[in-house]
């Protein structure tokens, strides 16, 4: 077992890509970061813990690609760039083996989104893991939550619910196996942030979240911060060739409505200006899928078939 500045030295430090506006990196009290003119830091944080946000004995390379990813997604949803990020590792022992995969799952992803690994800390304690990441985004230009309006289209990327499954699947709540399972369980254990395409969202989405807890609660996180209504349709909504495999329609369209940790965009865009959304696509972007509409009031339908049905989602203190 190495000691905790070992650990630092040997797995954390030169993680991520190489800088030129890192002026003092790990190693030292703080991190020196240089913010172009003309742009704002968009700071974003996420914390997963052990038996809460994985499954007890995940490979330390997923969980280290998923503490990464998960704040992507939070930069992807305000259109950001990402740029730096810090570590927090609270650690049961100085496990070298779990360290060293967990750091090369964090640099792969990390390199690919050109972020830096700048600083952070180590501790003893249950498993735990805190990122902070920051982004950049030009001046007055960043996605938010409040921006919809009565009229707008609901949208979403990718094919929400396949992460959930993915999870039931590893827990032993869902059966199945071949390249369905396949499919599911990488859905949950490498989760893809859509950040190039929340950058494409700049001036065309009037607003967005990414889906964390569930797409129903989290468009109705979106629609309270924008002060209207929001009418989520269940048919509407896509569901993978795997999930509808595994979990017949009835339960893939409860793991899609409900499921967390998809980290896909959901997004609403003007009505007038749908049709500059063909302009998103292309090699490598996300499928797109209208799901709803926004209306004048305030709250959440999930409507199917001209039946209301129950908002579910996933919280950390439900009442």
């Amino acid at each position: 077992m190495a000691g905790e500045f070992e650990l630092i030295e040997r797995y954390f430090t030169g993680r991520g890509a190489l800088r030129d506006d890192v002026a003092v990196g790990v190693g030292d009290d703080g991190a020196v970061l240089s913010v172009p003119a003309g742009q704002q830091l968009v700071a974003v944080a996420d914390t997963i813990v052990d038996r809460v946000h994985f499954p007890v004995g995940s490979d330390p390379a997923d969980v280290g690609h998923r503490a990464l990813a998960v704040n992507l997604s939070d930069l992807a949803a305000m259109g950001a760039v990402p740029a730096w990020a810090t570590v927090c590792l609270t650690l049961p022992t100085g496990d070298e083996a779990w360290c060293e995969a967990f750091a090369a799952g964090f640099d792969a992803l990390a390199r690919a989104h050109g972020v830096a690994l700048v600083g952070g800390d180590t501790t003893r304690g249950p498993l735990a893991i805190s990122v902070q990441l920051l982004g950049l985004v030009p001046a007055g230009q960043a996605l938010t939550r409040r921006g919809a309006r009565p009229g707008d289209l609901v949208y979403v990327t990718g094919w929400p619910g396949d992460a959930a499954a993915g999870l039931a699947l590893l827990q032993g709540r869902l059966a199945g196996q071949g390249a369905d399972r396949s499919w599911l369980v990488r859905r949950f254990r490498r989760p893809e942030p859509r950040v190039e395409f929340g950058v494409r969202l700049r001036g065309l989405a009037s607003a967005c979240i990414d889906v964390s807890d569930g797409l129903a609660v989290d468009l109705g996180r979106l629609a309270a911060s924008s002060g209207v209504a929001a009418l989520l349709r269940a048919d509407a909504v896509p569901l993978s060739r795997a999930l509808y495999a595994l979990a017949g329609e009835a339960g893939a369209r409860e793991f899609a409505l409900g499921g967390g940790d998809d980290y896909e965009l959901l997004f609403t865009v003007p009505l007038a200006r749908r049709g500059d959304l063909a302009g998103l696509q292309g090699p490598g972007a996300p499928a797109l899928h209208c799901i709803g509409e926004i209306a004048a009031g305030h709250g959440l339908k999930v409507r199917a078939g001209g039946v209301d049905l129950p908002v579910r989602g996933y919280d950390h203190f439900p009442d």
